[in-house]
């Protein structure tokens, strides 16, 4: 009877329950040790390869200026020593004689109705952001002008002026742009700045600065040089100045850039 009892004991009572440890799926597993015994390697995946990106070009600007007035080295045959500047009035274009067959040129603004002339001069003297004084004339016809305004961005001579000999005309920068290839000066002739600056450092005090009539010249005898075809006298005289300051030119009222 007593062994039947602590059996009947023994089955009575639960079995223990040991919970069954299951692996994680990103629980990393080692690696197996090769059998030489060596140190397993670890090979690592390789990153992905991106490509940069194309490098940027840049559009070039286009010019402010129309086509025709952009400064560019043309063909233009003159018998001028190199250094020699022409001013064409009439097509509204200032050359710069590089050789017997090439100049450089530039789109230029000239003198209005009346205030055009012609002749030769020498570059008298030269001056990086020049201050402005307005001639007596100028302020006889535009009283409301300034006496005196100094040299800088807003200054109508522009960045560079370059001084006609004794006369009272240059050839100068503007803060004018869109005036340029066209005729509203009192006589000057002005370039954009950009131009101005490159004209001024190319240009040497002394340089021969011939300036064509605005009428359309005669055909110049054989062996006459086109840009020495008609020579008129210095337009500072006082007839000439007689004469400009006669014309009637009935215009609206100027800007300052005017000169």
């Amino acid at each position: 009877m007593a062994v039947a009892a602590l059996a009947y004991s023994l089955l009575s009572r639960p079995a223990s329950i040991q919970p069954i440890r299951k692996s994680s799926v990103h629980q990393v597993q080692p690696l197996s040790t090769p059998a030489n015994g060596s140190t397993p390697v670890h090979v690592a995946s390789a990153p992905a390869v991106i490509s940069a990106p194309a490098p940027r070009v840049e559009t070039p600007k286009m010019a402010d200026a129309p086509g025709r007035l952009v400064r560019q080295v043309v063909a233009y045959v003159s018998h001028q020593a190199p250094g020699t500047v022409i001013i064409d009035t009439k097509n509204t274009f200032l050359y710069l004689v590089l050789n017997e067959g090439q100049a450089m040129r530039y789109g230029i603004g000239v003198g209005r109705k009346g205030f055009t002339w012609s002749g030769e001069q020498t570059v008298a003297r030269k001056t990086e952001w020049p201050d402005w004084r307005p001639p007596a004339e100028m302020l006889s016809r535009q009283p409301y002008l300034p006496r005196f305004m100094a040299g800088g961005p807003d200054n109508p001579l522009g960045a560079r002026a370059m001084y006609l000999g004794e006369t009272e005309y240059r050839i100068h920068g503007t803060n004018k742009p869109d005036t340029i290839g066209k005729r509203v000066s009192s006589g000057c002739i002005r370039l954009t700045n950009e131009d101005v600056m490159d004209l001024y450092d190319r240009v040497n005090v002394g340089a021969k600065v011939i300036v064509l009539p605005a009428r359309a010249a005669p055909r110049p005898s054989q062996g006459t040089p086109p840009d020495a075809a008609f020579r008129v006298p210095d337009p500072a005289t006082p007839s000439n100045r007689s004469l400009a300051k006669s014309a009637q030119v009935r215009l609206s009222r100027p800007t300052i850039a005017r000169v």
